[in-house]
Formats: C-alpha cells, sequence, structure tokens
C-alpha cells in the first residue's frame, strides 16, 4: 500500500494542535513532529496536546527519550544524529526507525538499518525557496526494482496532486508531504486531495501526470 505521511511544519502555528489532531482524524495514518531547534519540554507539550490515541501514529524527529515515554510511532534521525549514533537508538517493540538520505547510493550503504527511509528532494521544493529537485525518477525506478535488502523508501520534496502519480509511478513505497499541506489555507482538505490521489488506482493517479519516461 501506498503510504502517505504528513511533516509538521518547522516552527509553531496557530492553532497547531487542533489542526494535527484534523489530520491524524481524517485518516493520516504516520504524522512526523519535526520541530528543529524546539527544546524537549516544547516538544512534549505539543504531544500531550494532543489525544491519545494518537500518539502511536507520530513519529518525533529526535527526542528518543519521549519516543519511549509516551509509546509513539517511531524515531526520525536527522543527518547529524544519524552520524553521532554508534547504535541503534533504543526503542521499544514496535516503534519504527526512519532516517532521510538525499542519493540512491545513501541509501544502498544503509542496508536495513531502518524501517523506512525518505529520498530527497525530488521535485521543487515548496517550502524551501531555492531548493530544487535533483532525483532523477528513471534511475529511481531501476534502482527501486532491484532486488536488494533496503528499508522501504518514500518520496519527499514537492509532491503535490499533480505529480504524486510519477512517485508511485516510479516505485516508491510512499511520499511525505510538507509545503503543500502547510501552505494551503485548509491544511485539512488539501491532505485529503492528496489521500485520495494517491489512494486511487495507479493508472488513475498517473493519468494527470507526464511520463517521466517519454518527457510527454
Amino acid at each position: 500500500m501506498f503510504r502517505l505521511v504528513v511533516i509538521t511544519a518547522p516552527t509553531a502555528l496557530p492553532d497547531e494542535p487542533r489542526l494535527l489532531a484534523a489530520l491524524l482524524a481524517a485518516g493520516l495514518a504516520r504524522l512526523h513532529l519535526r520541530k528543529p531547534g524546539w527544546p524537549a519540554a516544547q516538544v512534549e507539550a505539543l504531544i500531550q496536546a494532543l489525544p491519545p490515541p494518537f500518539w502511536p501514529r507520530l513519529v518525533l524527529h529526535g527526542h528518543p527519550g519521549l519516543v519511549r515515554r509516551y509509546g509513539l510511532g517511531g524515531l526520525h534521525l536527522t543527518a547529524s544524529q544519524r552520524a553521532a549514533a554508534r547504535r541503534r537508538p533504543r526503542l521499544l517493540p514496535g516503534q519504527s526507525l526512519s532516517t532521510s538520505f538525499h542519493a540512491l547510493a545513501e541509501i544502498s550503504r544503509c542496508r536495513r538499518r531502518y524501517d523506512y527511509v525518505f529520498l530527497s528532494p525530488i521535485f521543487d521544493s515548496i517550502s524551501k525557496a531555492g531548493y530544487a529537485g535533483k532525483v532523477d525518477l528513471a534511475a529511481a525506478q531501476a534502482f527501486l526494482r532491484l532486488p536488494a535488502r533496503r528499508p522501504a523508501v518514500l518520496a519527499l520534496g514537492g509532491i503535490t496532486t499533480e505529480n504524486i502519480g510519477l512517485v508511485r509511478q516510479a516505485g516508491f513505497a510512499g511520499a511525505a508531504v510538507l509545503g503543500s499541506i502547510w501552505q494551503n489555507a485548509d491544511p485539512v482538505a488539501a491532505f485529503g486531495q492528496l489521500q485520495a490521489t494517491a489512494s486511487a488506482p495507479a493508472h488513475y493517479a498517473s493519468a494527470a501526470s507526464q511520463s517521466f519516461h517519454t518527457g510527454s
């Protein structure tokens, strides 16, 4: 099944706990809480502001102690945290471990150390001005078809309803979105549109997207 992951805005948003709870209530299966620069106490307050039944669907960027304490869905390591880690962080049974990469070769080297990874930027970033897509989708498709031991790979960077079909066509296990949600006037409606497109039959989801093989 093609997975759709939402990453939080990096800064605090007005009425953020309500918005995050509404996304989860709308069917979001995995929400990454990414708040760079926030102290642990501020991150913990955001977790506590969400209904406990949603906690197993939360993945925290950093703060492994909070992941264990609240029984969250998993831990995501940044590049610096990944480089500093000498061994797999201590997590509870069933909690996932993920990270982000920017090249296919990096994924090959990590084997199955992670449950899933993000590969970015696939398309021009919506949330980061001037951050251009640099992943060749045809090369990604060939890589993802190889019978190798590796984590599930999710596409990140510039994902919209217009191009998510190309991501599915390339063979990614899912997509992670940020700008297309938080730069929309109605984040919950934006998620619903992406979810509907992502869950549509593959031939329908990619019908509005141009083929990355033909360039048509």
